[in-house]
């Protein structure tokens, strides 16, 4: 995995209606890729070589942009196959995507969640067994990258690369919302 395949894969998916095939390890391998730059650049910071820390950190910048693209155009495309019913080429991260928007198209159960039937529990029990979850009703989509934040009980969220998909405090969030950093989406029950 390299820039080169990276903006091949970008220039594939922008040029066909249809989903590239990848290999299964593909965001794996875009993974390592990753780490390997940061610590290139690292250990070229340690030795003192700014000029080629640079260049690690410039290729770096990079991948993260081709990929993130890559990513934009991909769930695109799986939305629609979503909303037709048909599995494309998918790897396993982005079966997992469509079977959720699959369930949600179909306003069924997600995979893997408990139906409301079957997750309705005595209040006392639910009190003395079960701690209780609160489903979210909205996430946030962050616009560009931002650092950690402390909410105002003092627990820490992030950092967010741009294009993260949270859950945040609504305080947070709106205050996000208005600085244009993020975008509000609402989560159907």
């Amino acid at each position: 995995m390299d820039i080169v395949k990276l903006r091949e894969l970008l220039e594939a998916e922008l040029s066909s209606p249809d989903l590239t095939e990848l290999d299964e390890e593909f965001y794996r391998e875009f993974d390592s890729l990753i780490k390997a730059l940061k610590l290139s650049a690292e250990s070229s910071r340690e030795r003192g070589e700014d000029i080629e820390e640079k260049l690690y950190l410039a290729q770096l910048k990079i991948a993260e942009e081709l990929m993130r693209e890559i990513i934009k155009i991909r769930l695109h495309k799986i939305v629609d196959l979503a909303v037709e019913g048909v599995p494309g080429e998918l790897t396993s991260e982005e079966r997992k995507v469509f079977a959720v928007l699959r369930a949600f198209v179909e306003r069924e159960e997600v995979p893997g969640e408990v139906p409301e039937e079957q997750a309705e529990v005595p209040v006392e029990t639910a009190e003395r067994e079960l701690p209780q979850k609160r489903v979210p009703g909205e996430a946030y989509i962050i616009k560009l990258d931002l650092p950690r934040i402390l909410d105002p009980e003092m627990r820490e969220h992030g950092p967010f690369k741009a294009g993260d998909l949270v859950v945040l405090p609504r305080s947070i969030g709106r205050v996000l919302v208005e600085r244009d950093a993020a975008e509000r989406i609402k989560i159907a029950p």
